[in-house]
């Protein structure tokens, strides 16, 4: 069985997952995502290698970190996800600029326990002055460990490609036109945007629209409005792309928003 939990609070979504056959398409978030394997194994691609995550593995992503995910067997897998937006995270550790986490999966018992402290936390509704607290618990039990300032910089002319494919969502930017504008070959820019980000310009693209819509989702109360904004052609379009990235549709979503509890998708 595939189950999706989503809650949010204090800033922060926590996802609560169960899956079997369930495969997550290759995207990136914006946020650090920071993640414990609770049964099984979880499988993902990152920067070009393999990754295992092991029952108490603490996985680690850095913003914009192009990764998809699956169980390893047919055994099938839990884990809890926190997503913490980046100048929250900064906030938080008085960092100036971004930092990076500098191993993708570690096994520390004591980080593990902060991340489901904080996931329970949120996934019960607990009082926010609560999360918080644990938030920073957490964070200083990353820094501590795990955290590195040697973080690649935008190179600028991807920096501005990646601006004017997020400014333009509602309708799909000739390659020709961005080529242009960058003074690129479209075979230049294809194969420079997917080393420096791990996801071609166009699945970028697409990822942006998709969390652009689930911004809308939760704000607006209203899944057409998302359609329409984000220029995905019908609810059927938007619901298909949402699901490979969140594990659920659009318009799931947006009844458990509207429904004031956890959002819980079960298939």
């Amino acid at each position: 069985m595939e189950k999706f939990i989503y809650k949010k609070a204090a800033g922060i979504t926590a996802l609560s997952a169960s899956m079997t056959d369930f495969t997550y398409k290759k995207h990136s978030h914006k946020e650090y995502a920071i993640g414990v394997t609770l049964r099984g194994i979880q499988e993902y691609n990152l920067d070009g290698s393999l990754q295992l995550s092991y029952q108490n593995g603490v996985m680690l992503f850095n913003p914009e970190q192009a990764h998809d995910g699956m169980a390893h067997d047919e055994t099938g897998l839990d884990y809890v996800m926190l997503y913490i937006d980046p100048q929250l995270f900064l906030e938080i550790t008085e960092k100036k600029d971004i930092v990076r986490f500098s191993t993708p999966i570690v096994y520390d018992g004591r980080l593990e326990q902060k991340v489901l402290n904080l996931s329970h936390a949120i996934m019960n509704e607990k009082d926010e002055a609560l999360c918080n607290e644990l938030l920073v618990s957490l964070t200083d039990s990353l820094v501590h460990t795990n955290l590195s300032s040697d973080y690649k910089k935008d190179d600028p002319l991807m920096s501005k490609a990646k601006e004017m494919l997020r400014t333009s969502l509602d309708h799909v930017r000739k390659l020709d036109e961005v080529c242009i504008e960058l003074q690129l070959s479209k075979f230049q820019f294809i194969r420079m945007f997917k080393a420096h980000t791990g996801i071609s310009p166009y699945q970028y693209f697409l990822n942006c629209k998709i969390e652009r819509a689930k911004q809308l989702i939760e704000k607006k109360r209203d899944v057409y409005l998302a359609v329409a904004e984000c220029g995905f052609v019908d609810l059927t379009h938007l619901n298909k792309h949402f699901k490979s990235v969140y594990g659920t549709t659009a318009f799931e979503y947006l009844s458990h928003v509207n429904g004031g509890g956890r959002l819980q998708f079960q298939s």
